[in-house]
């Protein structure tokens, strides 16, 4: 089953996510904006989800990160806990 690692960040609005991945584009740390705004309890550590296996995260959220880019900002990816901005950190089949 393919497993995944990522870090995402978790806001009530598209507007603050859009706002939050445009700080990132322009060099901002995705682990210190994550520390700094997001309101998943992962926030804390940058963001950090570990790995997981597919289908162990919403519908949404599974589907970008087994088929996005690696190491790019997805998002906003609206699910029902708000908009997240998502950086899928390495992928196994």
């Amino acid at each position: 089953m393919p497993k995944a690692s990522a870090r995402h960040i978790l806001v009530e609005s598209e507007e603050k996510s859009q706002e939050l991945k445009k700080k990132i584009e322009e060099g901002a740390d995705f682990g210190a904006v994550a520390q700094e705004h997001s309101q998943c309890p992962s926030g804390r550590n940058g963001g950090d989800l570990g790995e997981f296996s597919q289908g162990q995260m919403v519908p949404e959220f599974d589907k970008v990160v087994f088929s996005g880019e690696l190491n790019k900002v997805h998002g906003p990816i609206k699910t029902q806990f708000g908009y997240h901005l998502l950086e899928i950190t390495s992928r196994s089949d």
